[in-house]
């Protein structure tokens, strides 16, 4: 039998037609499966009727709906190439994309109106659908294309291995690429993310991290319409809501990334009955020790973290709920039918997957599994390199124990040099994240004429009287720090550049350390 997304989902409508598939919280609209399926069967009619054939592309701009789900499902079912694209993105960062992918639909929200309309003369060959009321006169209504087409299931010729979606990387060290994956790469995914997040049938999750970016898609939405579990779908991220939520809607899972989680630890948690919560899943960036002991201790619940990255679909390690706490700070070990290597980096050219580096010993994290990406669409330079040898080769800097659980350090690119002594920020920003007064820290280096760089930490406080003074003797009488690794700058402020996988953007805190500081400043 081929198996492919459309499939999986036409076999849980038949295994649970009556079982309530989707609540969407911003329209307070309800489907069971079989309802849903009707809808997914009508959106895939209309892009039919639209023109759109096997490999064409659409695309979707828009927060966390039923819609974007919905196009998820009928662009499995026709063969058609699913491209979500980023909600915090600017207008000309959204052209590059529609640019690069060439959809022959887009579908948006109101919302977003401004950011598409300021660029939607641009693309004649592509056609705007407006999913909410009072469409503009250069769109076409999303419901009045569906009450115009059938909900007859529809029969294509998708085989697994056919292109599924271009999921666009976050673009946090250059222009975005367009990642290519097949129906089976995010089929085995789905079950790898099902075994480790333990779903079942009886789950309601909620979707509360951007359903666009794959940590969301591919390792809890998906793979909770897999098993037939209930999905509650939050417009945005809002911790009130999600508290509310969990208690209205007997929530037993969801995925969060780890600032998320520390947003909800801000709450009054005694004001709600969060007694169904029973697992909370963390990825797309590192959970700072001191972080995982807080939930532990304020929720009660277990947790397991997914590491990985788009290219690979994206997890390629889990840290199950039984290790949080004794392998905090790990990312865990590799995932079912995963290969994961720490090798030698190399300045001119890609790691060689042979030069395996001793146990304990950092190096590039390298991977091999059948959720690896096919390339980067349009960028075959790009995928010779990222898939050198038949390895993906991440650009994360990390270690394997002597168990094989896997600590990832930093990006290579982050990686500070400071009188010729490595420097990985994560440690220096997991000592930081355990001072009661700091809520949010990133570490990155500042050129400097007598070391090449210095440490420099970005800091948003907790306790408003925290100071950089506090702040430095806790790092000088920490055993955890070597003294060439304290930070010699603070700044403080008020929140973190964040992408929408909650990976901190940390280009964007070296561009303001040059505009706060004249280059060549030297420092203690």
């Amino acid at each position: 039998m081929t198996t492919t997304i459309g499939k999986i989902f036409d076999l849980t409508v038949k295994k649970y037609p009556n079982k309530q598939a989707i609540y969407d919280v911003r329209k307070n609209v309800r489907y069971t499966y079989k309802e849903w399926s009707e809808q997914v069967n009508r959106l895939a009619n209309a892009l039919l009727k639209e023109g759109v054939q096997k490999g064409d592309r659409v695309s979707t701009f828009m927060f966390n709906t039923e819609e974007l789900g919905t196009t998820f499902f009928a662009c499995a079912k026709i063969g058609a190439i699913f491209n979500p694209i980023n909600f915090r993105l600017t207008p000309e960062e959204v052209a590059y994309i529609l640019s690069d992918a060439t959809p022959k639909v887009v579908l948006f929200e109101k919302a977003l109106e401004p950011v598409i309309s300021s660029i939607a003369n641009r693309f004649d060959k592509t056609t705007f659908w407006f999913i909410d009321d009072e469409a503009p006169t250069y769109t076409a209504s999303y419901q009045e294309k569906l009450a115009a087409s059938s909900s007859r299931d529809v029969k294509a010729d998708v085989k697994e291995t056919d292109l599924y979606a271009f999921i666009y990387t976050s673009g946090t060290t250059g222009r975005p690429k367009g990642v290519m994956h097949t129906h089976r790469n995010m089929v085995d995914q789905s079950v790898f993310c099902i075994a480790s997040g333990k779903l079942n049938a009886e789950d309601v999750g909620l979707v509360t991290a951007p359903m666009f970016h794959c940590a969301e898609l591919h390792c809890a939405f998906l793979p909770r319409i897999h098993v037939g579990a209930s999905n509650v779908i939050l417009h945005q991220f809002n911790p009130q809501s999600i508290l509310q939520l969990i208690e209205q809607e007997k929530i037993s899972k969801f995925f969060a990334a780890p600032t998320m989680w520390n947003m909800l630890l801000q709450e009054d948690l005694s004001k709600y009955d969060l007694s169904s919560l029973q697992l909370g899943l963390y990825g797309a960036a590192p959970m700072a020790p001191s972080l995982v002991h807080a939930l532990h201790d304020n929720l009660g619940i277990s947790l397991v973290q997914a590491y990985g990255m788009t290219e690979m679909g994206p997890a390629i390690t889990f840290l199950s709920e039984t290790d949080q706490l004794r392998k905090a700070g790990s990312a865990g070990q590799a995932a079912l039918s995963h290969d994961i290597r720490v090798v030698r980096t190399r300045e001119d050219g890609p790691s060689d997957p042979d030069d395996v580096v001793p146990v304990g010993e950092t190096g590039e994290i390298i991977v091999q599994g059948p959720c690896m990406m096919v390339g980067y669409f349009n960028r075959e330079d790009a995928t010779t390199k990222a898939l050198y040898k038949g390895w993906y080769h991440s650009g994360d800097i990390g270690y394997l124990d002597d168990e094989g659980y896997l600590y990832v350090n930093d990006r290579v690119d982050d990686m500070i040099i400071s009188g010729g002594e490595n420097i990985y920020p994560r440690e220096v920003e997991d000592l930081l994240h355990a001072h009661p007064g700091v809520l949010d820290v990133a570490v990155v280096g500042q050129p400097d004429d007598r070391w090449g760089e210095t440490v420099s930490a970005f800091v948003v406080k907790k306790d408003p009287n925290v100071s950089e003074e506090e702040l430095d003797n806790h790092c000088k009488n920490s055993n955890q720090l070597a003294n060439y690794k304290r930070p010699r700058k603070y700044i403080f402020c008020d929140a973190l550049p964040r992408n929408a996988s909650g990976k901190i953007m940390k280009f964007v805190l070296r561009k303001q350390l040059e505009e706060l500081f004249t280059p060549g400043t030297k420092n203690s």
